[in-house]
């Protein structure tokens, strides 16, 4: 994926029931001009046998749809609102994986959405999390609604190889342009992934019968006929894979039958995400720590959001990107007293200490970052800067008590000061130990988030190097920046007990685990500040008034987390090393491992999983390519 995504150029014609896209780039209509919506029910849901299959859901059981060409999101919301009529009420869940190569903008899907007001509320939440035009796949979860889409923007040919999943796509809707006007979504390539993402017992459907797709399908076994099609359209295509012997390949579905509570070790921001991720899958989860939940390095009053961005050829595999975005997109609902992120904005400033290359970035879409003079950067900062900068259009600020109180409310999550520091083996599972005895209960699965302490707990896990960071804030001087400002350090305003104060740091220490609080910190932290805002730093009040806190963050040689299952420890899964990114990457890493257990779709490439793994080695760029799909 090195070229950058390339929007749809649309334009429109008024339809029965509103404006109907038509694509310049391949000459055809997203939907059909009579009735877009009676046409996805006749082909993709009937055609799949959707109604009977999704009511027929058991208990806890995980459905994938798979699409090519989400386009205008149509297929989705009506299998959405199908999903509301028929879904059984036992923690069933509904997923989608979808490719667009070419995504409508958010303005023109706005647009194209406003045809069909039957579906104006479901239409209201696709828009608050559709994703920019950025290559990879992007997560929405819609948690009360015990669904998930997975976009991944990108050439067909390019992301269906990167999909990952123990499970396969139970039902497909075949929905690119024709194959008269798109040829390469037909490609032998691109049905041979579908292929390998499916399994016996999957179904598909399209509005085409075009030579190329039914016999790309037949050439792997698949059962192919042409019923009639919507309308004025002659026929359609509906497949299923049959059961036979001469078919090897065999269905992957598993379920974690066992629904025990799992256990998490750890209430720091890991061990909170791994906790929502499986009770939103309806699985009990009880935490256990040593003292209060953000106790550790995920404690402090605020975590600026806000990513270093990478060339834009290598951001469908940049973690901190991808994480980024999925913190936004999924909490960004969450409100508890105040909101758990304020959205603020953020400029990240061309400094000696950290350097920016604008050529190298330049292609980001402006809904991500744009390039401001020093002039245009002091005018939305309301303060002198006299270096140029990227804004970063949805950095945020987000408040890690509110985030827990939040988790922590969730009926299916209970919090226990313990000390875990040992798992014992039993033959109903593991059982957690310390020095003040042992828990009755036995766990069949439990989740080790204890930072530096993971390696204790699992002795067969890389270890972790300890990075001391202290923070400092104080009362808001005049004349501090109205944004967020990242600089080789940061600062930023937030409110405390009614007043404004600045939050600013943070010294970075390598193998030093003492969490004791230093004046040298706060003079290091103080001294970033006065390297880009002299006049702030000299207005700041005495050092004696500033509050401060040190944390340790636990960070592997390559920078990247671990997660996955322990090795040697069945049952036994890690998400830690964090380093100082924790808040962007957690959210993102605990779908993974929650993924990774329950055998669903990964949320990220199978190679980007395949680096995160807890088996790799501790040397920087380990990339073991054993990975079998």
């Amino acid at each position: 994926m090195r070229e950058p995504i390339q929007t749809a150029e649309l334009d429109w014609h008024t339809g029965v029931y509103g404006d109907v896209p038509i694509s310049r780039q391949f000459g055809d209509v997203y939907f059909s001009r009579v009735d877009g919506l009676a046409e996805t029910d006749h082909v993709f849901l009937q055609g799949n046998d959707l109604p009977r299959r999704l009511a027929a859901l058991g208990a806890y059981e995980y459905f994938v749809v798979g699409e090519t060409g989400f386009g205008t999101g149509l297929n989705f919301l009506a299998l959405w609102q199908l999903w509301r009529q028929v879904r059984p009420e036992n923690h069933s869940h509904l997923h989608i994986l979808t490719v667009e190569k070419h995504p409508l903008t958010l303005a023109d899907l706005r647009r194209a959405l406003a045809s069909w007001p039957q579906l104006a509320e479901l239409s209201a939440q696709l828009l608050a999390q559709y994703p920019p035009p950025l290559s990879g796949v992007h997560r929405l979860i819609f948690a009360a609604e015990r669904l998930s889409l997975d976009i991944w923007l990108g050439d067909a040919a390019e992301c269906l190889p990167k999909i990952y999943s123990e499970r396969p796509v139970q039902a497909w809707f075949l929905d690119g342009f024709a194959p008269a006007c798109n040829p390469e979504l037909w490609q032998a390539q691109v049905i041979d992934q579908i292929v390998r993402l499916s399994a016996v017992g999957t179904t598909f459907a399209s509005f085409s019968v075009a030579q190329v797709v039914r016999q790309g399908l037949a050439a792997h076994g698949i059962s192919v006929t042409r019923p009639k099609g919507f309308k004025y359209r002659r026929e359609m295509l509906k497949a299923h894979w049959p059961h036979s012997e001469d078919v090897t390949k065999t269905d992957r579905i598993r379920h974690i039958k066992d629904t025990r509570p799992i256990a998490v070790i750890g209430a720091g921001i890991a061990g909170l995400s791994c906790a929502y991720a499986l009770a939103r899958r309806g699985y009990a989860v009880q935490i256990f720590d040593q003292s209060n939940p953000l106790a550790g390095a995920s404690g402090n009053p605020r975590a600026l959001l806000m990513p270093k961005l990478t060339p834009l050829s290598h951001v469908s595999e940049h973690l901190h990107t991808l994480g980024w975005l999925s913190t936004l997109r999924w909490w960004s609902v969450w409100q508890q007293n105040q909101h758990v992120i304020e959205p603020t904005g953020g400029l990240s400033l061309n400094t000696a200490k950290h350097q920016i290359d604008f050529n190298k970035l330049a292609n980001y879409p402006t809904e991500i970052a744009q390039a401001y003079s020093a002039t245009e950067s002091s005018q939305i900062s309301d303060t002198a800067l006299t270096t140029e900068a990227l804004w970063i259009e949805h950095a945020a600020l987000l408040n890690p008590a509110a985030l827990a109180q939040i988790v922590l409310a969730h009926p299916l999550i209970s919090l226990h000061t313990k000390n875990v520091t040992q798992l014992k083996p039993q033959h109903a599972g593991w059982q957690l130990g310390s020095a003040n005895g042992d828990l009755d209960s036995t766990f069949q699965h439990v989740i080790v988030c204890t930072a530096l302490a993971s390696q204790q707990i699992c002795p067969s896990l890389p270890s972790l190097n300890p990075i001391r960071g202290q923070l400092s804030w104080c009362t808001a001087p005049a004349g501090s920046p109205a944004v967020p400002l990242s600089y080789g350090g940061y600062c930023a305003q937030f409110v405390q007990d009614g007043q404004p104060q600045l939050l600013f740091g943070a010294s970075f220490i390598r193998q030093d685990d003492q969490t004791d609080m230093r004046v040298e910190d706060h003079q290091h932290n103080a001294a970033l500040i006065a390297d880009v805002l002299p006049d702030l730093a000299a207005a700041l009040p005495d050092s004696a008034t500033w509050q401060g806190r040190a944390s340790i963050r636990a960070q592997m040689r390559d920078y990247l987390p671990l997660v996955g299952a322990v090795p040697e420890q069945d049952g036994v899964w890690v998400l830690a090393g964090l380093g100082s990114k924790g808040f962007a990457f957690a959210p993102l890493c605990a779908e993974l491992l929650a993924a990774q257990m329950f055998g669903e779709v990964w949320p990220v490439s199978a190679a980007l999983g395949h680096k995160l793994r807890a088996s790799r080695g501790e040397k920087s760029g380990d990339n073991n390519s054993g990975l079998k799909l």
